[in-house]
């Protein structure tokens, strides 16, 4: 692991981040009070998760591109779930911006808003070889797509019951 700015975990964090602060102007309604009741845990493990994953992300120039080798399709991996997590956002700004629009699914991938981003970074992480970063973004995943499952599965209780 060789510490060096990356554009690459730049431009990830980038694609991550827009659709995020475009957000906070559009969120859904009942969002605050759905997040008033997150595990306090989970909130815990995703917001650690989320500054070791920034952190790393940008000080370790292995993420950068290198000349074609077969090992770089990690990195067109990590590539692709950040498209599908911009395609989502898409959607979800041209949806009515429920809940149900927010904790949904995209193109086949559960709870698409956490779990796309944490896949990617995952996919980052092997392509960079730096286990640093896969553990951060293990801890992103545990807390983020734990905080979108609890609220999920509220939603979908409220609406059985």
């Amino acid at each position: 692991m060789r510490l060096g700015f990356s554009y690459v975990g730049f431009c990830m964090l980038a694609a991550l981040f827009v659709p995020n602060l475009l957000w906070t102007k559009r969120k859904p309604q009942g969002y605050d009070r759905q997040a008033a009741q997150e595990n306090r845990v989970l909130q815990g493990l995703e917001r650690v998760g989320q500054v070791f994953v920034t952190a790393l992300s940008l000080i370790f120039e292995d993420f950068n591109l290198r000349p074609w080798q077969p090992w770089n399709l990690w990195l067109l991996g990590a590539a692709a779930l950040m498209l599908l997590y911009e395609l989502y956002w898409v959607c979800y700004f041209r949806s009515p911006r429920t809940l149900e629009d927010f904790y949904s699914n995209f193109c086949g991938v559960p709870l698409a808003g956490a779990t796309l981003p944490v896949a990617a970074f995952c996919l980052l992480a092997v392509y960079g070889k730096n286990p640093l970063l896969g553990g951060a973004a293990a801890l992103l995943g545990v807390g983020h797509i734990g905080v979108h499952w609890e609220a999920k599965r509220r939603i979908d209780a409220r609406k059985e019951g």
